[in-house]
């Protein structure tokens, strides 16, 4: 046997071990969470982008694939955190927006004089992306992992547009998603039981004063004692808003209903996560240079955030390419995984004030117990794809 051929072999059989780590270390975890009898009602995991960017992709992956430069897509990063998705056997996938490059205006092409100008359209290559994503996630949906979309901004903006979302591209997001939103035969096939108290329709109200239909971008379903919902933060007409009136009568309603679980999910975070002042000595990290989330609106922002803290949900978001999980005011916790493969915010790999998990892809898998706890614990692995670790376990509200 030649040099090259065990050395070939030697990285398969590792690449196997570092998977197989991972597998028991969940299953140790499952096994430990469960001597006392009392298993768990519901599992779900949540993460947020994974879309690549050709234009300024992470400095740890270039060159890029020819394969992630054309559909735009972080593969590396973005499988391995599905096969421990997997391997956690979560019954639901929340994926938080920015699964897509997206930023384009999917109206109709303005030349469509021949075939190349039309596959070079925004509505193409927009189309095109989401197939190659919605390909990547079908597996799960194969697999006993029910696949939740969460709509982002790369999915309902257009950026030449100055970054304002569009009718069209919220269309395009409903022909492309709606029929994961919500699939009631595959929940029967997967978990031999259906979603309650669905809202899929259009979320509009007089409060939020949306000017277009929200069906299937602000959505929300009981599962298993738990109310999930999900707010598009991207609205047209509201960027950078969440339905906040909307949410409030939805989390009303489900306590109502003797819900003692709330998950809410949206792209953009309540509060911006303002990295590199974690250890504040010199090298200094260049700070996110304004606000990004739904803080650009401090009013609505913390109308917001008093619904989240009256229900007692705990709030899931992205946006920012990184992984941070913080309690705003002390309470309520907002945990942002927006590190499912895209580009770092934190650019510098060896910058002195990062923290430690900075330039992690990072996700979060939750574990609502029979007796009423829920548990969270957050795995990642390093920008240079070093085995999978516990980041971070807690215990929500």
């Amino acid at each position: 046997m030649n040099k090259v051929t065990r050395t070939g072999i030697l990285a398969a059989a590792l690449a196997s071990t570092f998977a197989l780590q991972t597998t028991y270390a969940a299953d140790r975890d499952r096994d430990d969470d469960n001597r006392d009898g009392d298993g768990a009602q519901l599992t779900f995991s949540t993460v947020g982008d994974s879309r690549q960017d050709d234009v300024a992709p992470d400095s740890t992956l270039m060159p890029l694939s020819g394969q992630d430069s054309i559909w735009l897509q972080s593969t590396k990063a973005w499988s391995r955190i599905m096969r421990s998705v997997q391997s956690a056997r979560s019954n639901l996938l929340v994926f938080n927006g920015d699964m897509i490059m997206g930023y384009g205006n999917t109206g109709l092409p303005s030349n469509v004089s021949t075939v190349d100008a039309i596959v070079k359209s925004d509505l193409v290559k927009t189309y095109r992306q989401y197939a190659f994503w919605r390909g990547m996630v079908a597996n799960l949906m194969e697999t006993g992992t029910y696949v939740v979309p969460v709509a982002g901004n790369h999915e309902v903006e257009y950026k030449a547009g100055g970054k304002k979302a569009l009718a069209v591209n919220e269309n395009a997001w409903r022909a492309n998603m709606s029929d994961l939103i919500l699939d009631n035969n595959r929940f029967i096939d997967l978990f031999g039981e259906l979603p309650t108290n669905e809202e899929v329709g259009d979320t509009r109200n007089l409060f939020d004063a949306l000017p277009t239909d929200q069906s299937k971008l602000t959505y929300s379903f009981d599962f298993r004692g738990s109310h999930f919902a999900i707010v598009n933060t991207d609205p047209t007409g509201k960027d950078s808003h969440a339905p906040t009136h909307w949410l409030a009568a939805d989390l009303y309603n489900a306590k109502a209903r003797g819900l003692k679980h709330m998950f809410v999910f949206g792209h953009k975070p309540a509060f911006t996560y303002f990295f590199g002042t974690v250890i504040p000595v010199p090298p200094a990290l260049p700070l996110p240079s304004k606000l990004s989330g739904l803080d650009v609106d401090a009013s609505a922002r913390d109308a917001f955030w008093d619904v989240i803290e009256t229900y007692k949900a705990t709030y899931f978001c992205g946006h920012e390419h990184i992984y941070n999980v913080s309690q705003p005011r002390g309470k309520a916790y907002q945990v942002m995984v927006g590190s499912g493969g895209s580009p770092f915010e934190a650019s510098s790999p060896s910058a002195a004030t990062l923290a430690a998990t900075d330039r992690y892809y990072a996700w979060a898998n939750v574990e609502v117990k029979k007796n009423g706890k829920v548990k969270m614990k957050t795995y990642g692995f390093n920008d240079h794809f070093a085995p999978t670790k516990l980041l971070n376990e807690i215990e929500l509200p």
